[in-house]
């Protein structure tokens, strides 16, 4: 009897309060979306075109006036800004009205379908047959007849629920609101998934050397073997301890990179000046039981930390990605931190990276003073960016008492370093007690740089930013003018010039300096 009852409500009473119900959702929903285009039509309307006014005639007719030619007659520019304000809203109006007979239509069906509902319902309290068998008897009630009717009562209830549940996400907000937010973390996930694996894949293809660069090495040591005697050695020249011209420091094994900043050996540069190429293995003071990091370098923990690395670890933290990343067990990477001992009779070099390209004279560089720094750099913070906190660990409680986290940082790439305030300030040394900390790993993660900032910390002196324009391996939106003034342009970052995911428009800066017609880079297919 209560199911009779519920039908009986909604079949005398149920279109009424479901049309009450649509309308006041239709009446809601339509506010809202108005509300949203009045206040998209308002922020288009107020920035109007600065080439051509356009006035809009009872008869679609377009009159381009230059909008430069009203600037003049500000009474003329406020009549353009309000005509242009109007059909703006004439537009808004018509976009709505195209909205809303398509909602009226879907609503029309959904109202449709719940009155028909709400009738099979009514209808089935109705029928004859359940009426007589049921509800208007005075005896027992046939239970084969109940049974049928709970049947179809039941297929009704089953089909209304499903009917119900689909329409409650067109008007129920928090629904609609949770559905969105599961959305938005979904895609959020996949977001952040693709972003590590692309980190990966990009730091695979930056970090791996090119066939064609390994080409360019195998077959200079090929020609270098076949004949000895076109590459001998010469003995060291007296200019290389001339303490009165300008040196010049650069530590590589890219042969192409280095072809760039200086120059082959068999091409030999015109004015005078002189290149010496030293390996690694020539100075003997740079061993295991002097140099920490040599030690540390040999490790199996470190090995252990750089080769044993899964590549589906790898992606897990992106922030460390770069730090997992074999060139810093080079010896290459550390010597800049022994060019006093390097070079024992000069005062003053230049350092420079091998993923640089110097455009302008340089000699001006060694006319500024140091007043009594050790390092000459061009800083590269900027707001809260690029701070010491990005590079050191400041939870460390010897790192929070010695350093100011809110220092800004420099970059290594062109440095002016005076070796006589180097040797007085005893920098190797500090060097050396940080680096024998760091063992673990605690103080910073690993690189160069982090090392630099704190042996460095009180002793540089900061440059000009013309004289060393960063970051062409990472930032695409370096401008040309800045570019064009700076004396050395640094191609910093996982897009090296010699790779193929260089970024276009910068990389011709760097390939206009290669030899292209040297047979070596003919036979190895340099692609550039």
């Amino acid at each position: 009897m209560a199911v009779a009852v519920r039908g009986g409500r909604i079949g005398s009473g149920g279109g009424s309060v479901l049309r009450s119900f649509f309308s006041y959702r239709i009446f809601v929903s339509a506010m809202f979306t108005l509300l949203f285009l009045a206040t998209l039509s308002v922020l288009l309307s107020s920035h109007p075109s600065h080439k051509d006014a356009v006035v809009e005639t009872a008869g679609n007719a377009h009159v381009r006036r230059s909008f430069l030619a009203w600037q003049s007659d500000p009474v003329k520019t406020r009549l353009e800004l309000i005509h242009n304000q109007a059909n703006n809203h004439i537009a808004l109006v018509n976009a709505y009205a195209t909205y809303a007979r398509k909602l009226k239509l879907e609503i029309s069906k959904q109202l449709k379908m719940f009155d028909d509902l709400a009738k099979n319902f009514s209808d089935l309290q109705l029928k004859q047959t359940y009426r007589t068998a049921l509800f208007e008897t005075e005896g027992a009630v046939d239970e084969d007849v109940l049974r049928q009717f709970e049947k179809e009562v039941k297929d009704k209830v089953k089909t209304a629920r499903l009917m119900i549940a689909e329409a409650k996400e067109s008007y129920d907000n928090q629904l609609k609101i949770q559905k969105l937010k599961d959305t938005i973390f979904a895609v959020n996930e996949l977001l952040l998934k693709a972003k590590k694996n692309g980190a990966f894949t990009s730091l695979i293809s930056a970090k791996s050397t090119p066939k064609s660069l390994h080409c360019l090495a195998m077959r200079l040591l090929e020609e270098r073997i076949a004949h000895p005697e076109k590459y001998r050695d010469d003995e060291p020249k007296p200019e290389f301890g001339d303490p009165t011209l300008y040196h010049y420091a650069l530590f590589s094994d890219n042969v192409i990179a280095i072809s760039v900043v200086v120059w082959f050996k068999m091409r030999p540069i015109q004015g005078g000046a002189h290149i010496e190429i030293n390996a690694v293995d020539n100075f003997k003071f740079l061993n295991s039981s002097y140099a920490p990091v040599l030690r540390q370098l040999g490790s199996a923990n470190l090995r252990k930390f750089y080769f044993e690395t899964m590549a589906e670890n790898a992606t897990k933290d992106l922030n460390n990605m770069k730090f997992r990343n074999p060139k810093y067990l080079s010896k290459l990477n550390h010597l800049r931190f022994y060019l006093p001992e390097l070079y024992p009779k000069l005062h003053k070099i230049l350092f420079l990276d091998d993923d640089v390209v110097v455009q302008k004279d340089l000699t001006a560089l060694w006319k500024i003073d140091m007043e009594g720094k050790v390092n000459g750099a061009v800083n590269t913070c900027f707001g809260p960016f690029h701070r010491l906190s990005e590079y050191l660990n400041f939870s460390h409680p010897l790192i929070k008492e010695k350093f100011n986290p809110r220092s800004c940082a420099w970059a290594f790439g062109m440095n002016m370093f005076d070796l006589d305030a180097w040797r007085r300030e005893k920098c190797t040394k500090q060097y050396h007690y940080w680096q024998n900390l760091n063992e673990d790993r605690t103080l910073w993660k690993l690189g160069t740089l982090p090392a630099g900032l704190i042996t460095f910390y009180s002793t540089t002196k900061s440059l000009d930013k013309a004289w060393h324009v960063l970051g062409l391996g990472i930032n695409p939106s370096i401008s040309m003018e800045e570019i064009d003034k700076a004396a050395i342009i640094h191609f910093s970052g996982d897009m090296k010039p010699w790779l193929d995911i260089a970024m276009n428009h910068y990389k011709h800066l760097w390939t206009k300096y290669v030899d292209n017609e040297m047979e070596f880079l003919q036979m190895c297919n340099f692609g550039m």
